[in-house]
């Protein structure tokens, strides 16, 4: 993923880098983890990212394995040594090496850390997002608190993976009430038919996601019209636009869900604005 990756005190070669067999992120996908944009050198949103980090370790009682500043200091650490501009930063935690049971050990191992870099010109995106991107729906199989970062994400990799074989870019997972939950890897929106943006309310049946926060933020500074509400398929394949954020895909706008076209079929105003201005908003740290 990187050529400098480090885990659990000590910058290796990533070639090199590994965990133990019974680290219980393997055994069990007992652990979380956070991607944190890098763009121009500096670290997007990092503090919403490392919040985010904490609470899941929280919520998954794992103590966390180094203070907030010693992670701060790795992530530059990693971002120097990889010379990385633009991409992401990967920090994973997990509950650490311990013989496999399902109860927590006792007394508790220390958790474990990796951090990796990986490079993705800004180009990519740029041009992803003037073609606009596709997206099939697909049933919302996952655990009932993804509001946590879980490492456990077979469900997504499967949605994923049924929407890469249709010749789309990410799935939008549907609840039990035939409601859009969120994609597989990302927040989905929609601009209705009244021209308002909208994304799901938080709960536990979405990942609070740092993009979609500061987004929140910059349509309220831009004045725009903005509902936290459930949205259905059949409203958003009826709505003006549609689009997707996350750390890696940032406002990526959504022209075709099932093979209908949303909208005129191309990359709306709204997403596009919105993408626009968003690095100029969030907050950046060197």
């Amino acid at each position: 993923m990187s050529r400098i990756t480090y885990v659990n005190g000590r910058y290796v070669p990533s070639r090199e880098a590994c965990v133990s067999v019974e680290d219980r992120g393997y055994q069990f996908a007992d652990g979380v983890y956070e991607v944190c944009e890098v763009f121009g050198g500096a670290l997007i949103d990092e503090d919403r990212h490392l919040e985010r980090l904490r609470r899941s370790l929280a919520e998954l009682k794992i103590e966390e394995p180094v203070s907030k500043a010693a992670l701060r200091t790795i992530l530059r650490e990693i971002r120097a040594r990889n010379r990385l501009r633009n991409g992401y930063l990967y920090i994973q935690a997990t509950r650490g090496v311990a013989h496999r049971d399902h109860p927590f050990p006792d007394p508790p191992t220390r958790a474990s850390l990796v951090v990796a870099a990986k490079s993705i010109p800004p180009e990519k995106g740029e041009a992803a997002a003037r073609a606009g991107v596709k997206v099939t729906s697909a049933p919302d199989l996952r655990w009932k608190r993804v509001d946590i970062k879980s490492i456990a994400l077979l469900p997504n990799v499967l949605a994923r993976q049924a929407a890469k074989e249709k010749g789309a870019y990410e799935a939008w997972l549907i609840d039990d009430d035939g409601l859009v939950s969120e994609g597989a890897a990302s927040n989905a929106w929609i601009v209705d038919a009244r021209g308002v943006v909208v994304t799901r309310q938080l709960g536990h049946s979405i990942l609070p996601g740092i993009t979609r926060t500061t987004l929140i933020e910059l349509i309220a500074a831009e004045g725009l019209t903005f509902e936290e509400r459930k949205f259905s398929l059949d409203e958003a394949l009826a709505a003006r636009e549609a689009f997707i954020t996350g750390a890696t895909t940032l406002v990526m706008p959504v022209v075709d869900i099932d093979g209908k076209p949303i909208g005129d079929g191309r990359p709306g105003p709204v997403a596009l604005k919105l993408r626009g201005l968003f690095h100029d908003f969030a907050a950046h740290s060197n």
